[in-house]
């Protein structure tokens, strides 16, 4: 009989990050190479430009900050959740290359031990910005968190080896995401974590 909850929670799960991957698109945005061919009905201007105006350190108002922390805080449960069932293709274009390559490692190192790792994100309790900084050409923000997340990590015969599958952990991280203000993508990508 558990086995059919559990079946249940991996489609409702999969269903869940299908629609954050969905809306976190909407909201970080994705490169089709046709930005330029706007329609001829919208007032429209250089659109580097103003992504530039937004994201300077100097033009980093509440208004910015508000839309970006709206981003990141589906960007943290999107990759939360993609790491824990090892989909790193999903949140590939949300990770710098270091990050990337770490998190393919420790997901590699886990497949090794025939370890399963299985997460149920609750939510995020709160999400600040600690602080920004502009260094040459690039914006970074670094972001505290306080989410709420089930975890445990299960070997091959799926014996708990570490965490509870029924008690909610509360959780502080601190991640840094990083954009280039010359370039026209205007994804950001997380650049470092720290629990």
């Amino acid at each position: 009989m558990n086995y059919s909850f559990e079946y249940m929670d991996i489609i409702l799960l999969a269903m869940i990050a299908g629609f954050i991957f969905l809306r976190l698109r909407g909201i970080l945005g994705k490169r089709t190479g046709h930005e330029d061919n706007l329609s001829a009905g919208f007032e429209h201007e250089d659109i580097p430009k103003k992504v530039q105006k937004i994201i300077n350190k100097e033009n980093f108002d509440e208004s910015a900050k508000k839309e970006f922390l709206s981003g990141a805080k589906i960007a943290y449960e999107n990759i939360i959740t993609s790491f824990s069932s090892g989909n790193i293709k999903a949140i590939k274009t949300l990770l710098d290359k270091k990050v990337l390559n770490d998190f393919n490692e420790a997901i590699k190192d886990r497949e090794e031990k025939k370890l399963i790792s299985e997460t149920t994100f609750i939510g995020i309790n709160s999400a600040k910005i600690k602080e920004h900084n502009q260094l040459n050409n690039m914006l970074e923000v670094s972001v505290d968190f306080v989410s709420e997340i089930i975890s445990c990590i299960r070997d091959k015969d799926k014996k708990i080896i570490s965490g509870n599958p029924e008690k909610i952990k509360k959780v502080y991280d601190t991640w840094k995401f990083s954009r280039d203000i010359r370039s026209e993508n205007p994804n950001w990508f997380l650049i470092d974590t720290q629990a």
